[in-house]
């Protein structure tokens, strides 16, 4: 099965976690992909079979640079090649601020309106409780990688 990952990341610790989920879902056997600065025709060529976007949050709650332009394009398009894939969200953030991983929730919002089917809730990791992001996802990303071999 063949997964996007979408990241998007400003100082670093979102592409920290998008790099490790890479290894760990291909070494539980999958086709994981992500590329920092991919586009939306580069995510359709790759013909994905489940997402995972894995994303910090800046501002006021908003998406990364990086990322703003693939979500865009999403939301523009809606490609029904996406309705019923199943996919997830890891989001990044700070507890200390009231837009806590908002953009992760931006990108769970869209998944939903795109009708892909979350098969775990967002994982929300907090820059303030921990300095090991990547590790901390690994129970998560065994979960879903489970989850995906289950269906």
């Amino acid at each position: 099965m063949k997964i996007a990952i979408l990241c998007g990341s400003v100082y670093g610790a979102a592409e920290d976690v998008a790099r490790h989920a890479e290894a760990v879902l291909n070494a539980a056997g999958f086709e994981a992909w992500h590329a920092l600065r991919a586009g939306c025709e580069d995510i359709q060529r790759f013909a994905p079979e489940a997402v995972l976007a894995i994303t910090s949050t800046t501002g006021m709650g908003e998406l990364p640079d990086n990322l703003m332009t693939v979500y865009s394009e999403l939301k523009d398009t809606l490609p029904a090649t996406w309705r019923g894939l199943p996919g997830g969200v890891i989001g990044l953030g700070d507890s200390s601020y009231d837009t806590f991983c908002g953009g992760g929730e931006l990108m769970g919002e869209l998944f939903d309106e795109l009708g892909v089917r979350a098969l775990l809730p967002m994982l929300r990791l907090d820059a303030s409780e921990t300095v090991t992001p990547e590790t901390d996802a690994e129970p998560w990303l065994a979960q879903f990688a489970a989850a995906l071999k289950a269906r």
